[in-house]
């Protein structure tokens, strides 16, 4: 695929010729592709007028194959076709983006256009800050409000952790989940940054929980604009569950099949790859291993680049040779595979520092949630549902104690998978209704909101 900027001009013509109002529903990663898809189905069947604004920056066939799983490859207006670090894609998406609004201002001037990007992904912080640079106009956020939250690490025994002391352990797991809190922006970089600056470029904020919206009234966004309608997630996980597998991921990776109990790793936060956390986490996995536990660990690009850094790549291929119980592989093309895999009954745990998979398992009750964090912006997953652990990467030791005291207590990961869900249901169809009720309101200024009618408020090109 090119890296230019691209307006595929028949599709979205076609969706804005004689509109009012349309949704540019943003995609820009892999998480993207399948929270944003039930936004798109839910536009189509209420007749609300919507195309995908894609950044571009997962386009191959590994990371860009959601936009095709999900269905929505052929729903994008407009691709940006942005590369690079991340000062050249948020250079990228303004020029881009500027350019892309003059071309709505020529062909489609009476159409108003509003962006809904999603959660903590760079574009959460450029297109808004882009869109409100180019038009005065605001933009909607899909999972809003995500702000990092960490247990009182002071009532803890931190040495006792960094060693595996099992009264440690123990302690840690009752002070996540019956402790005080609180909020710790520090990480995960840039996820934290993209959330709360895009935040500030939005009108309306679909927070997925009420702590969520307490986060962002307490900022100072205005209550009614922070509808809680959960997280669609839930939608993407429902889809798959009801979809036909052409091919199952235990015809992939047929070991899954032939042994259960799996701990599956994925981890490959900018945090968790500085030398001394990412050895916790490795060297972790290979005692997990060498103490008989079944895992699985998927390395991505950057996980890949932190195993080749630290040398420890070649130790996990000679596991994976030498060991039944380890499989070493990449990431999983297909989204469907996960969700198969996590409601299958082999998978025992996910051990994990993504975001949306602490989201996924509180939906997914057949696989408990480890995330190697020391903070959460999920935390309600934790101290509300209790379907979630933090297990942040001190050390080899602690991470070894912490997994195998899930693994090796019943009664725990039944309270795990007993916990409430939390994300609600049909959340596609509250954000597009809610955006379709007030479709007249891309922008409002302080006279508004004090009463004061003074006349037109839109249509300055001097912005």
């Amino acid at each position: 695929m090119s890296s230019a900027y691209t307006v595929h001009a028949d599709r979205l013509d076609a969706r804005l010729e004689g509109e009012d109002f349309a949704i540019a529903v943003v995609t820009a990663t892999k998480p993207d592709f399948y929270k944003q898809a039930p936004v798109v189905t839910a536009a189509e069947d209420l007749g609300v007028p919507a195309f995908v604004l894609h950044t571009g920056q997962h386009y191959d066939d590994l990371l860009g194959h959601g936009l095709a799983e999900y269905g929505v490859e052929d729903r994008v207006g407009v691709d940006l076709g942005v590369r690079g670090d991340l000062s050249q894609k948020t250079a990228e998406v303004t020029t881009r983006i500027d350019a892309f609004t003059d071309y709505l201002d020529e062909h489609h001037p009476d159409t108003t256009v509003v962006p809904l990007v999603h959660g903590d992904t760079h574009a959460a912080a450029t297109i808004p800050q882009a869109w409100a640079f180019a038009t005065g106009e605001q933009v909607a956020h899909n999972e809003a409000g995500l702000r990092g939250m960490a247990p009182d690490y002071d009532a803890v025994d931190r040495e006792g952790l960094a060693v595996g002391d099992d009264a440690a352990v123990d302690a840690f797991v009752d002070a996540q989940w019956t402790g005080d809190w609180h909020v710790d922006r520090s990480e995960p970089f840039p996820e934290q940054y993209d959330t709360f600056v895009g935040s500030a470029a939005s009108l309306y904020h679909f927070a997925p929980v009420e702590l969520n919206r307490e986060h962002l009234v307490r900022e100072g966004y205005p209550e009614e604009r922070v509808p809680v309608v959960g997280n669609s997630v839930v939608d993407a996980i429902d889809a798959k569950r009801a979809a036909e597998l052409d091919e199952s991921v235990f015809d992939v990776y047929p070991t899954l099949e032939e042994r259960d109990d799996w701990i599956r790793v994925d981890v490959h936060r900018r945090a968790n790859l500085l030398p001394g956390r990412f050895r916790a986490v490795v060297e972790g996995v290979i005692a997990l291993v060498e103490d008989g536990f079944n895992v699985n660990f998927v390395e991505l690009n950057a996980t890949r680049s932190a195993l080749e850094a630290t040398g420890l790549r070649e130790r996990l291929l000679e596991l994976d040779a030498e060991r039944e119980n380890f499989l070493f592989t990449g990431l999983w093309k297909k989204h469907a595979h996960v969700y198969e895999f996590l409601e299958s009954g082999q998978c025992l745990a996910e051990f994990t520092d993504s975001g949306s998979m602490q989201e996924e398992l509180n939906h997914i009750e057949e696989t408990v949630c480890l995330t190697a964090r020391f903070n959460t912006d999920r935390p309600e997953t934790v101290f509300e549902a209790n379907t979630n652990l933090l297990v942040p990467p001190i050390s080899g030791e602690f991470v070894q104690a912490a997994v195998s005291r899930v693994a090796d207590d019943d009664a725990l990961r039944e309270r795990m998978r007993d916990g409430p869900e939390l994300y609600g249901a049909d959340v596609g169809e509250e954000i597009v209704s809610f955006m379709d009720a007030h479709r007249d309101e891309p922008v409002e200024w302080s006279h508004e909101r004090a009463g004061f009618d003074l006349g037109e408020t839109t249509g300055m090109e001097y912005l």
